[in-house]
C-alpha cells in the first residue's frame, strides 16, 4: 500500500516589492528549499500585487524547470511553484 507524501506549502509575500526586487526575492527562496522543492516535499507560493512581477517570475522559474500555477486573487497573483513530475 502507498502512502501519499504530504506537501507543504511556504509562502512569501512579495506584495509591495517591484521588479527585480521581487524577483530576485524568489529565486533566493528557490535556491534556499531546493532539496524539499526538488524531494516534491514543498510547493513554493509567492504573493505579488504586481502584473509585471508575475510574468518575469514565471518566465526565469519556468525555464529552470519547476512547474508554475498562476492564480488571480482580487488583491493579488499567488505564484505556485513546484517540481516537474
Amino acid at each position: 500500500m502507498m502512502t501519499e507524501k504530504k506537501v507543504t506549502t511556504v509562502e512569501i509575500d512579495v506584495c509591495g516589492q517591484i521588479c527585480p526586487s521581487s524577483l530576485l526575492t524568489a529565486l533566493r527562496e528557490i535556491n534556499r528549499l531546493k532539496q524539499p522543492l526538488r524531494a516534491r516535499e514543498i510547493q513554493l507560493d509567492i504573493l505579488t500585487d504586481n502584473h509585471d512581477s508575475t510574468n518575469r517570475i514565471c518566465e526565469i522559474v519556468g525555464n529552470m524547470g519547476y512547474s508554475i500555477n498562476v492564480e488571480d486573487q482580487k488583491n493579488h497573483f499567488r505564484i505556485s511553484i513546484a517540481k516537474n513530475s
